[in-house]
Formats: C-alpha cells, sequence, structure tokens
C-alpha cells in the first residue's frame, strides 16, 4: 500500500504519514549513535565513530561533534554530507545574530531557525529530507545549560538525556533509568559511556571508536571543550568500561 505514497515528500498516505521522512530517520537508524546528557554544571556529548576499514586514515577533526558558536555546539548521527550543510547554516545564523545585536544567539532560536530549514525540505516537491538528526548542547543567559534533539522532519525537542543514531531505542530506555536530575558532568560522562558500551556493536571501547566534547562554564565564559584520545582512554579505564593495556616488559 505504501508503494503508492512514498515517491514524494508532498504526499500523506491514507494514515496521515509521510514515508519520504519516515524513510530519511530510518537511514538514521544505520549511523553511529550520539548520546547527549544534560547536567547541572554543563552538558555531555558522545559519539561514536564508525570505523569502516582499517586502511582508512583516521581524520584529526572531529567526525561526530561540530562547534557551531561559542556557546553552542552540536553532535551528529546520520549523512555526513548533509549534516556538513546544515552546520554551515546554523553558523552563518549565529554570527548573522550576534553581528546585528552583539550578543550570542539563544539556543533555542538558533535550534528552532535550522528546523525551519529542514522543515522546508519536507514540504516542497523535488526535494529530499535531511538524513540526519543532531544533539545540540549550549548555554544562554536566558535558560542556562540547554540540551536539543532534532530530527529530518524538522521536529525538535529539549531533553535532559537523549540518544540518535543505531540502538536509540535501547541506549534511551537506559538512560531513562539511570538519569539523576542533580547529575554532575563526571557523573554525566561516566552514565554516557557506560550506555555506549552497552549498546555499541563493537565488544571493547577505544578511543579510536569514540568522540567526547562537553560544553561548561568556566571563569564566566562559556566553553566548548573536546576530549583529546589520551584522557578519554584514561576515563575508559577509570570508569571501568575498558581494561587497561598490558604492561610490555
Amino acid at each position: 500500500m505504501s508503494r503508492r505514497y512514498d515517491s514524494r515528500t508532498t504526499i500523506f498516505s491514507p494514515e496521515g504519514r509521510l514515508y519520504q521522512v519516515e524513510y530519511a530517520m530510518e537511514a538514521i537508524g544505520n549511523a553511529g549513535s550520539a548520546i547527549g546528557i544534560l547536567s547541572k554544571d554543563g552538558v555531555v556529548l558522545v559519539g561514536e565513530k564508525k570505523v569502516t576499514s582499517k586502511l582508512l586514515q583516521t581524520s584529526t577533526s572531529t567526525e561526530k561533534m561540530y562547534k557551531i558558536d561559542d556557546h553552542v555546539a552540536c553532535a551528529v548521527a546520520g549523512i555526513m554530507s548533509d549534516a556538513n550543510i546544515l552546520i554551515n547554516t546554523a553558523r552563518v545564523q549565529a554570527q548573522r545574530y550576534t553581528f546585528a545585536y552583539q550578543e550570542p544567539m539563544p539556543v533555542e532560536q538558533l535550534v528552532q531557525s535550522l528546523c525551519d530549514t529542514k522543515q522546508g525540505y519536507t514540504q516542497f516537491g523535488g526535494l529530499r529530507p535531511f538524513g540526519v538528526s543532531f544533539l545540540f548542547a549550549g548555554w544562554d543567559k536566558n535558560y542556562g545549560f540547554q540540551l536539543y534533539m532534532s530530527d529530518p522532519s524538522g521536529n525538535y525537542a529539549g531533553w535532559k538525556a537523549a540518544a540518535i543514531g543505531a540502538n536509540n531505542q535501547a541506549a534511551q530506555s537506559m538512560l531513562k533509568q539511570d538519569y539523576k536530575d542533580d547529575i554532575t558532568r563526571e557523573e554525566a560522562v561516566q552514565l554516557a559511556l557506560k550506555v555506549l558500551s552497552k549498546t555499541m556493536d563493537s565488544t571493547s571501547l577505544t578511543s579510536e571508536k569514540l568522540e567526547l566534547a562537553e560544553v561548561f562554564v568556566s571563569s564566566g565564559k562559556v566553553k566548548y571543550q573536546i576530549c583529546s584520545p589520551e584522557s578519554l582512554n584514561q576515563l575508559l579505564v577509570k570508569f571501568g568500561v575498558t581494561q587497561p593495556p598490558a604492561e610490555t616488559s
């Protein structure tokens, strides 16, 4: 039945569904997962890097985490080429706002403007939805630390803890069980790594397969910090997620 209605994004099925948008969400389900957790002193983002081949030259820049402005960052799951277009759009919008009003753009306003762009691609013929979901982490003077999730339909919502990408349902249910409202940033890192270790297809976690980024306030300024591979390995050992490397005699 769906075959008659899934050729275009502009046609509703009799059940009121837009199949092309749903298919875009399915594509994200095959991508490396990402988890975001809101804590009382910051926001933690953790992402799984899919290493498709041993011959692949690992990128020195991050694959899943992107800085949009000094006070906002995001984690990505889905088609990276689609994500790059939207990230560049968000960066330009953030800079335009700063230029016009001489202050950082409120986080939700930035997320909403980007989601308006995504929604437009579900409503006009000849266009396909962006096959990418985002977790936005940021801080502003209105609402403090915030975490938002958006999908290809253009919908977005604020979350305390959220997961996108592969096995997101299992990750979401684990977060639901273990999340506490007064969680600290360090506890949030521990929870994110624990959830990812249980839901990732890979048997062992290493810094080559993970990326960790944090948004926090230090000395009155918002900081976005990416965890180095060495620090990430130490955290994995510290939290008991992976075994320490055997010492060579």
